[in-house]
């Protein structure tokens, strides 16, 4: 598979001049993007560009790094064959915009991102825990959660 067949990378810089951050990557072309402007690229990927297929939403806690978390986003071109990976920084108690709107199937690993690192997607339908009670306390992926856990019942 080739890294950009169809010069997708070229045109979203052009359009986006100086907003997006293209960053070295073995795999896939990768680029940072900022988090108030996340969604109208995304939007404009998906739209324009025919990146109809989301793989995942990934969350990613580079403590004591600020920004703090990532949000990770891999995308497919069916038709083209070509994957692209979109990153956006996101500092403690800030919002990134939910996707789901986009690709409905983001509501889940959104959902994810929110339970086990705590980062919140503003827009998001159903921003509850999905895996842990809601009385728990913290964010477990998070690398300052203590090794212990913090309930004993």
């Amino acid at each position: 598979m080739s890294h950009d067949p169809k010069g997708v990378i070229e045109r979203l810089e052009a359009k986006f001049v100086g907003l997006t951050e293209r960053t070295p990557s073995q795999d896939q072309p990768t680029f940072y993007v900022p988090r108030q402007d996340a969604l109208v690229v995304l939007e404009y990927l998906k739209n324009d560009e025919g990146f109809s297929l989301l793989l995942d939403v990934a969350g990613v806690d580079y403590f004591p790094a600020h920004p703090r978390f990532e949000v990770v986003y891999h995308l497919f071109h069916p038709l083209a064959v070509i994957r692209l990976r979109v990153k956006v920084r996101v500092g403690e108690g800030e919002a990134v915009p939910s996707v789901v709107g986009l690709w409905p199937g983001a509501n889940w690993p959104e959902r994810e991102a929110y339970d086990l690192l705590g980062i919140v997607f503003d827009g998001h339908p159903q921003l509850t825990r999905i895996y842990l009670p809601d009385d728990w306390e913290g964010h477990p992926l998070r690398k300052d959660y203590p090794t212990t856990g913090r309930r004993s019942d």
